[in-house]
């Protein structure tokens, strides 16, 4: 099994680079492969910071890697939940951090707005500003 840094994966989804695409592609492709959360968690920000892409496009991106046959996805529960999400307009990391955190009795945090987003969302665990 290898395990993937998120360059693979931002070059074989965003293609700006038809040799490292490729490449990335076949090493998709070719044998199990191991994709670590923070990996994720940084495939996220790429695609969002340097390229532009939209929450949606990034949610679709991360449920494509979820869902490879040959693709093991480190805490793939809170990676799926964390893209949903997403797709309702929470901050990923703020997501995922959150998904991680089931089974806690809350979440703390100073981010208001993260705790007005979980409370409309009826978040569990519940989210605490302190």
């Amino acid at each position: 099994m290898r395990a993937l840094d998120s360059n693979v994966l931002v070059r074989a989804f965003v293609q700006d680079d038809q040799a490292q695409a490729q490449r990335a592609l076949t090493c998709l492709n070719d044998q199990t492969v191991y994709v670590p959360v923070t990996v994720i968690l940084e495939l996220e920000w790429v695609l969002r910071s340097r390229y532009g892409f939209s929450a949606r496009t990034i949610a679709d991106a991360i449920e494509k890697i979820a869902v490879l046959e040959n693709a093991v996805v480190g805490e793939q529960d809170a990676v799926a939940a964390a893209a949903a999400k997403l797709r309702r307009g929470w901050d990923f990391a703020d997501a995922l951090h959150h998904s991680l955190a089931i089974g806690c009795d809350e979440f703390v945090t100073f981010d208001t707005n993260l705790t007005k987003r979980a409370d409309r969302a009826a978040a569990s665990p519940p989210v605490t500003a302190i």
